[in-house]
């Protein structure tokens, strides 16, 4: 799920990056001069898919994070280099420094590059949080069209809209700026990335829609399936797939995937981490790859980052190469699977589930970082670490630790100053945040998390208030 920007360098920069395109276009197996299957691209492109990951232009120049990222991964997605605050930081002015950069390099290396994200309700720029109605559906739209436009003919996939619908038992849409200017807001944004790119694959992304039984699942089932009825240009849905151990692969996930895949759009693992160590974490990696091998139209993985350092979970350790680039088990394992192939036959689809169960715990929670001091009594202490930053915003985590005597509820101050239009597992009202309804429970002496994505700068890390 998650930034950098500046003006735009064409010349002969660009001109040396098509000129790399048109020998990249042709399939995602090409890349490694590697011997077939001793790295994760040249495993996965055995069975025509790609392996990739998301890259933060700033790192570019971290020579063990480069050689790792050319050396795995054939398919590139840009952390926040292409978000909506990072391209139109000012109305009508776009800034496509750093998505060029991360765009060249991939096309140099010989990969692809997956767009992420055309329309969002998190991370717009200031000037279009402030807007509503006719205004913001124009200048979404714009948007869509011009950046789109800008990377014509470059981009393998773009997840034209990202996290649309609510968490929860609801099924229904996520309330935002964007939602509120009329429900069609979603397929005109993939009008707009057709006609502006008609021959980049257009993708809808989403987190907790890994579970088939889930009504946040069945609610993008039931879109997907309208547009694909109505010739909306959908081709494909991303699974962001943020796994951990109070969260972890559901037994359902191959289902999940075979029945987007049976709607007649691809599928495609766009977020990939997963909290944990060892065996364990090796176990649910080879689930979600194995799931991925054995649907047919299940064309791709992306984890999210390269190291553990980098990823924005970082404190979870959660992807396949420690913080110093050792391959961890979790590789290994993704590896041989990948080597090993599936059966690429989707499972029957299952007729789609009507009466939504009850919400899960969000896959988007982060292992605890700090170590608060423990208030006695029944008290609670809370902090607040930065968990990534860039130029005007921030993405924060706060623990929440029980006292001696147990939580059934909370409620932590935010500093003062803090802006946020995107909170997970609490419930933001005033500029305090409570309990979401599965968390409030919290034993002696144990924590639960929440996180949320800041406007401005960052505030400094430290203890918050907590009762």
């Amino acid at each position: 799920m998650t930034k950098l920007r500046r003006g735009s360098g064409r010349g002969a920069r660009a001109a040396a990056a098509v000129a790399v395109l048109t020998l990249v276009v042709t399939g995602v197996a090409a890349g490694s001069a590697q011997a077939a299957g001793s790295t994760l691209q040249a495993a996965a492109a055995e069975s025509g898919r790609y392996f990739g990951t998301a890259i933060a232009a700033q790192r570019l120049n971290d020579s063990t994070y480069s050689t790792i990222a050319n050396r795995e991964f054939n398919m590139i997605t840009a952390e926040n280099e292409m978000k909506m605050d990072a391209t139109e930081p000012s109305q009508n002015q776009f800034n496509y420094t750093n998505g060029d950069r991360i765009l060249n390099w991939a096309l140099q290396n010989g990969k692809q590059v997956r767009g992420h994200a055309l329309a969002w309700h998190s991370q717009q720029p200031g000037w279009m949080q402030n807007m509503s109605g006719t205004a913001l559906r124009n200048a979404m739209l714009n948007h869509v069209t011009q950046v789109a436009t800008h990377y014509k003919g470059k981009i393998y996939a773009w997840d034209v809209v990202n996290e649309a619908f609510a968490d929860g038992s609801s099924g229904a849409r996520r309330d935002s700026n964007l939602q509120r200017t009329g429900n069609d807001w979603i397929e005109a944004a993939f009008r707009a990335a057709r006609a502006a790119d008609p021959g980049a694959k257009l993708c809808y992304n989403d987190y907790n829609t890994d579970d088939w039984t889930h009504a946040k699942t069945q609610a993008v089932y039931t879109m997907v399936r309208d547009f694909k009825a109505r010739g909306v240009p959908i081709d494909c849905v991303g699974f962001q797939s943020h796994f951990n151990p109070q969260s972890p692969v559901p037994n359902n996930y191959q289902t999940t995937l075979s029945s987007f895949a049976a709607l007649g759009v691809d599928v495609q693992i766009t977020e990939l981490d997963i909290e944990g160590s060892g065996s364990a974490q090796a176990e649910n990696y080879r689930k979600v790859v194995q799931a991925c091998l054995n649907v047919s139209r299940c064309t791709g993985i992306t984890v999210w980052g390269v190291r553990d350092t980098d990823s924005w979970r970082a404190s979870g350790t959660p992807l396949l190469f420690d913080g110093s680039g050792n391959k961890k088990a979790a590789y290994t394992t993704t590896l041989n699977t990948l080597n090993a192939g599936g059966t690429g036959t989707p499972t029957p689809t299952p007729t789609p589930t009507t009466t939504p169960t009850p919400t899960p715990t969000p896959t988007v929670t982060p292992t605890p970082t700090p170590t608060p001091t423990q208030n006695p009594g029944g008290a609670c202490s809370a902090a607040l670490t930065i968990a990534n930053s860039w130029g005007g915003g921030y993405q924060a985590t706060v623990t929440v630790t029980a006292g001696s005597a147990g939580l059934t509820g909370w409620r932590v101050t935010l500093p003062s100053g803090v802006s946020s239009n995107n909170v997970w597992n609490g419930v933001l009202s005033g500029g305090v945040v409570s309990n979401a309804p599965y968390n409030g429970t919290v034993a002696a002496g144990q924590s639960t998390t929440f996180g949320f994505i800041g406007n401005g700068n960052a505030p400094a890390a430290g203890a918050l208030s907590c009762a």
